[in-house]
């Protein structure tokens, strides 16, 4: 059952990889309805559920938030060094690194796969509890496999390599699924996950994906766009609670 479960993951994730590459004319609109579904997950979805499992605390501050600042700082210092990296080679520095792109998608692939392991954990402990999980998994992995292929693309990737990626997260939740019939994971090295990949979700929202929607496109519906994704996530999480 986790596993045909996770197969409404996989569909969703294609659904949103499709409507990603589908509506290019809108690209601004696009950008900014991703970067408020990553805002959503990071501070809706991620962050609670890494407060949640990793409860304990170094030096007064939990272990999830000091996760999620070294995510953050990783990703911004990931960036900055590949940008000096294309200064050395005469590159400007707003052209974008691919494999900030492909690293960030893989990142999303992983949590695809949690996404999985989590649907599966929780057929473990009850019905009620799974299907709330599987609500949740099945609704934001469409906002998955839309960031996926969104943010793939952006940093100047080749389509093939952005559909391989959104391929990959499609498949990442009923491999996960399926993990757990196998092994589980410690809950305290999921919240260190969630809090990490949180940090670096939100740096890549904030210093790429709505600057990008905002900078030819400052319109009223790029912003209203970015409101109604953290709205949809909002709307997911109340719904699976």
């Amino acid at each position: 059952m986790p596993v045909v479960v996770a197969l409404g993951a996989f569909l969703m994730t294609l659904l949103g990889g499709w409507a990603a590459q589908r509506f290019t004319d809108r690209r601004h609109l696009i950008l900014g309805l991703a970067g408020g579904l990553m805002l959503g997950v990071v501070g809706l979805d991620l962050l609670p559920e890494a407060l949640e499992a990793a409860d304990r605390e170094i030096f007064g501050v939990p272990v999830a938030l000091l996760c999620f600042v070294l995510g953050f700082l990783t990703a911004h210092l990931v960036e900055r060094l590949l940008a000096v990296r294309r200064a050395d080679h005469g590159m400007t520095d707003t052209v974008r690194a691919p494999q900030v792109g492909l690293t960030a998608a893989a990142a999303l692939v992983l949590h695809s796969a949690m996404d999985g392991v989590a649907i599966g954990a929780a057929f473990q402990v009850d019905s009620g509890v799974a299907a709330a999980v599987a609500v949740a998994v099945v609704a934001h992995d469409f906002a998955d496999g839309f960031n996926t292929y969104t943010i793939t693309d952006l940093y100047g990737n080749q389509r093939h390599r952005a559909l391989l990626m959104l391929a990959a997260d499609a498949v990442a939740p009923v491999a996960g699924a399926a993990s757990t019939l196998l092994f589980t994971l410690p809950e305290q090295f999921l919240g260190i996950y969630l809090g990490f990949f949180g940090g670096v979700l939100l740096y890549l929202a904030t210093s790429d994906i709505l600057p990008e929607a905002h900078h030819q496109h400052p319109a009223r519906s790029t912003l209203a766009c970015t409101v109604a994704g953290v709205a949809f996530i909002w709307l997911v999480v109340g719904l699976a609670s």
